[in-house]
């Protein structure tokens, strides 16, 4: 039996060097973050793999479930075999990893051994604006390889990767092929039962589809479809891999361990660099399951197979890397500007997670459609306190995407399913979009979010008209849009006993951020009125809206800060909820409001950030941003947003950034790999686009 099979899926509590840095000329100084878990393959929920530990020999890679997903990958230099990924075969030592970079879109980490440098390089091509390529289930691996004596050294490089990437157990049946691409020397291999969407569910993996590896067939080398050991050891004695391929399918991906192994002879390398890529592709075949029909990738929608995806992939692979390289230089650039270094670096780390969360695919008539995934949360679809808290980063990257989200919520709750006055919560159980689930789903009231899903959708859609300049989108959806605005202006500003995003807590009643959120989703109707040329109905509204907000001033004052409930003196919250009145140019609040509440937070913080509220230590990572990007000076943002850098770099909890975590001592209290995250660029979106002030103190 391999050691693969018994390697301990326990996360691991060690420190992680790494430095962040920018492919900027100008970005020179390099200061060192260790986040909980690195980005390697970030694509969708079921197509998204990271390292979790110090070293990335250490460990194999793991889905961001923690189920292991492993890759394999060695160099041979004059002769001898060495690691850069994985803890096995253990004849082959590990090489020195000297560095590690975290960019938007890119992964770099740096080794050496023998004489020899060498870079690995993971390229997810994830840009926000270029739907066809965003959608592309295609990661480059890179390698750039230069001797750092002045000798020569024979080099040749081994990736490989197992069936546990498209197996949800390893007892399940795998068979595979190799495939016919332009170019390319094509592997790939997937389960025998093949169960299209058969599943819905949280700690979940795919089971349907293929896992494809292809290589450049103009690189001296070869690929093979075999077990683990025989590949591996095959490299490690000699530098070869077997001369064909296991014929002993289907078998369970746990026998033998089947693997996609290629390798690469690089020859001779001295001080003039070397470069090999492969490409690393998953085809799903079909995405999401929407109201019973099976919607097709986005990048299917033409009839493009995997096939000749790959062989675009790999024609364009020199201009994606420039461009890749070109926006994260200008994106972190730009990060460093609005908020500071730490700022960008959370950010850098949270942006392939924010867009690895949710799937993008056509609809039947080619819209795009963009569903999320609420990840160890509950695993619903498309859920909308899931879309809020991520809203600033579609709103900043791509409009488009966030309508991608809104549209499936829009149309279901002006259909004749959905029978309630106010926004629905979510439409199913990931990768099924057949009707809400959560409380009482289509049924009952029982344990819904009214206040929240209403205040959400309206201040979204009044985001998205102020992002654009206009109201077009929102108006095909006018009456429902009204009966939200309406139910917040009768129960929105003193609200019941009900749930709210941060449901975890429990049920609230008088929750005064809640209040908030419904006074703002009021204005946001407004703003929507007024930009659709309804001005009597935009005067209306924001009248009702302005007298919400003077009557909650009263409600919730509690001398130096605002309550947590309008009952209970003595509590307080983070009221992140306040931020769209600068962001929408609502103003519906005096400034000093803001501004009391600032001054309070800087009194309550932890080691590891500001808690939620005064009932519990934890908090949630995306509303301090929220809460911080309400400061006026840089100073008070970065006192509210350095302890969560402080998190990312210390968390003992190994995970893609959780979003829900213990101020005290770091710990993660629940959920990881969540889009929320994408609210970190809340304080880029302000600044760039929605009433921000900027500030011009950046340490």
């Amino acid at each position: 039996m391999s050691a693969h099979t018994t390697h301990s899926a326990r996360l691991a509590f060690a420190a992680l060097a790494l430095t962040l840095s920018t492919a900027s000329a100008h970005a020179q100084e390099v200061r060192s973050l260790r986040p909980p878990a690195v980005p390697l393959v970030t694509h969708d929920p079921y197509f998204s793999v990271w390292s979790d530990r110090d070293q990335l020999t250490d460990d194999w890679s793991r889905h961001w479930t923690g189920a292991i997903q492993a890759m394999c990958g060695m160099a041979r230099i004059d002769g001898k075999p060495y690691r850069f990924l994985g803890p096995q075969p253990a004849a082959a030592p590990a090489m020195e990893q000297v560095g590690l970079e975290v960019l938007p879109t890119r992964t770099r980490y740096h080794f050496r051994a023998g004489g020899v440098n060498l870079d690995l390089n993971f390229t997810t091509p994830a840009l926000p604006q270029d739907l066809d390529v965003l959608s592309r289930p295609v990661t480059y691996v890179t390698w750039d390889v230069r001797a750092t004596d002045a000798h020569k050294h024979r080099v040749s490089l081994y990736l490989d990767t197992t069936a546990e990437w498209a197996v949800n157990r390893v007892d399940q049946p795998v068979e595979w092929s190799r495939g016919k691409s332009p170019g390319l020397d094509v592997l790939r291999i997937g389960t025998k039962e093949q169960p299209v969407l058969g599943k819905a569910g949280d700690n979940l993996r795919i089971d349907w589809g293929h896992l494809y590896l292809a290589r450049p067939k103009g690189d001296a080398g070869e690929s093979v479809i075999a077990g683990d050991r025989a590949a591996r050891d095959g490299f490690v004695s000699k530098g070869d891999l077997p001369d064909k391929d296991d014929t002993r399918m289907p078998r369970p991906a746990s026998t033998d361990w089947p693997v996609l192994a290629t390798r690469f002879d690089l020859g001779a390398v001295g001080s003039h660099t070397a470069s090999r890529h492969l490409l690393v592709g998953y085809d799903d075949l079909y995405s999401i399951e929407y109201f019973q029909q099976k919607l097709r990738p986005y990048w299917r929608r033409k009839g493009q197979d995997m096939e000749s995806l790959l062989a675009q992939a790999e024609r364009e692979y020199a201009p994606l890397m420039r461009r890749c390289a070109d926006f994260d230089g200008t994106l972190l650039a730009d990060l460093r500007a609005s908020g500071g270094e730490r700022y960008s670096q959370v950010a850098a780390l949270s942006f392939r997670q924010c867009l690895a969360a949710h799937k993008l695919v056509a609809g039947t008539d080619g819209t795009p459609l963009y569903f999320s995934k609420e990840n160890f949360s509950n695993g619903c679809i498309d859920t909308v306190d899931v879309t809020y808290p991520s809203s600033p980063f579609f709103l900043l990257f791509s409009p488009t995407l966030l309508k991608g989200q809104l549209i499936p919520i829009l149309d279901y709750a002006a259909s004749p399913r959905w029978k309630f006055p106010f926004a629905p919560h979510d439409l199913g159980t990931y990768p099924k979009a057949n009707g809400q689930v959560y409380g009482g789903g289509e049924r009952t009231e029982q344990d819904q979010m009214p206040v929240e899903e209403c205040g959400n959708m309206l201040v979204m859609l009044g985001a998205l008209a102020r992002r654009e300049g206009n109201a077009q989108f929102a108006t095909k959806y006018w009456p429902v849009l009204t009966k939200w605005a309406d139910y917040l202006r009768e129960k929105g500003l003193d609200p019941e006993n009900q749930l709210c995003t941060d449901d975890f807590a429990g049920h609230l009643a008088h929750n005064a951020n809640l209040s908030l959120k419904a006074i703002e989703g009021l204005g946001a109707y407004a703003l929507l009125c007024d930009l659709a040329g309804k001005k009597a109905d935009a005067a209306a509204y924001r009248q009702a809206a302005q007298q919400m907000a003077g009557r909650w001033v009263v409600m919730a004052y509690d001398g130096d800060h605002y309550r947590l409930t309008f009952d209970r003196p003595g509590t307080w919250s983070q009221k992140y909820n306040l931020v769209w009145d600068r962001l929408l140019g609502l103003n519906l609040f005096p400034a000093f409001v803001a501004r009391r509440e600032i001054a309070f937070y800087k009194t309550k913080q932890n080691q590891y950030g500001l808690p939620l509220d005064n009932r519990e230590a934890y908090t949630k990572l995306d509303w301090i941003y929220w809460t911080a990007t309400m400061a006026e000076r840089g100073e008070d943002f970065r006192a509210l947003t350095d302890p969560v850098y402080r998190f990312a770099n210390e968390s003992p909890s190994r995970v893609p950034l959780t979003d829900w975590y213990m101020t005290t001592d770091g710990r993660q209290r629940g959920f990881q790999a969540r889009s929320v995250v994408g609210g970190v660029f809340i304080k880029l979106l302000a600044d760039r686009y929605l009433g921000g002030r900027g500030f011009d103190d950046h340490p």
